[in-house]
């Protein structure tokens, strides 16, 4: 029966000490900024403004824009969690290629941008570059927004709460938090994880136009969360297999021209 005490009770102490670290540096283990900050120009970008935007918390963040040729629609693209917008600067020249409008919000935390990330300070991050968007004079039927993995959380409560034109959700998923419960099944996920990007809860909010893109063979956000939160958006809707890819066809231009040509077929001049 001692051993069996002393079993437990270490069992107990090791558990509590995963729990304790897990809480305490949960974050880390969310959000994967490098902080490179180089200037469009250096990427090979042309015709590239970098606007900084002051949040309303008193945050500094980082925005590239671009114009739109003649009246096409401008994309607002939330980034995912690794990373920063100048690993995606050949997205950003596709998205020019197309005659699209493109603004890249550098998230805080992350490149250039003051502050630290979490789920309350992106979603004000997103606020304010779309709130710049208007002040621009661009109306909500000229504004697409386009999120990628952790970016469609942010994404998908920025769409329901403000009117746009269209918006692609690649690899998202229907809460962050269910992504951790299935990676951490011996963890009370529910009651430590801060951010939970809970968008399931605010998908049906959505009364753009919504394309959803997710490979088959996704290791870091499964297709069966993606298939989740499709299944609870309202019409139209529609849902698109990226075919048997992982979690990399973010990065290609194939995925890129999927979004795109969504975007010509439902938003009109």
């Amino acid at each position: 029966m001692a051993i069996l005490k002393l079993t437990l009770v270490t069992f107990g102490v090791l558990y509590a000490t995963v729990l304790s670290g897990m809480y305490l540096w949960q974050r880390d283990l969310q959000y994967f900024p490098t902080r490179r900050d180089p200037a469009p120009l250096a990427l090979g970008l042309h015709g590239v403004d970098r606007v900084a935007l002051l949040t309303p918390d008193g945050e500094t963040l980082v925005l590239w824009t671009s114009p739109p040729r003649g009246d096409r629609p401008t994309v607002l693209f939330l980034h995912g969690n690794a990373g920063e917008i100048a690993d995606r600067a050949d997205r950003y020249a596709f998205y020019q290629s197309r005659g699209l409008g493109v603004a890249f919000l550098s998230w805080r935390g992350y490149g250039g941008s003051s502050g630290s990330p979490s789920e309350t300070g992106l979603l004000t991050d997103a606020e304010t570059a779309y709130d710049h968007l208007r002040r621009q004079g661009l109306p909500p039927q000229r504004i697409v927004i386009v999120g990628e993995s952790l970016g469609t959380g942010v994404a998908v409560q920025l769409a329901a709460a403000n009117p746009v034109s269209a918006v692609v959700l690649e690899a998202p998923f229907s809460a962050a938090v269910d992504i951790a419960r299935a990676a951490y099944p011996w963890l009370p996920v529910g009651l430590l994880m801060k951010d939970q990007f809970r968008s399931r809860d605010h998908i049906a909010s959505i009364r753009a136009p919504l394309l959803i893109l997710h490979g088959e063979r996704d290791q870091v956000v499964p297709q069966g969360f993606g298939k989740r939160l499709f299944e609870a958006a309202r019409d139209p809707k529609t849902f698109l297999s990226l075919g048997p890819v992982g979690h990399e066809a973010l990065f290609r231009p194939a995925t890129w021209a999927a979004g795109a040509d969504f975007i010509d077929r439902v938003v009109t001049p």
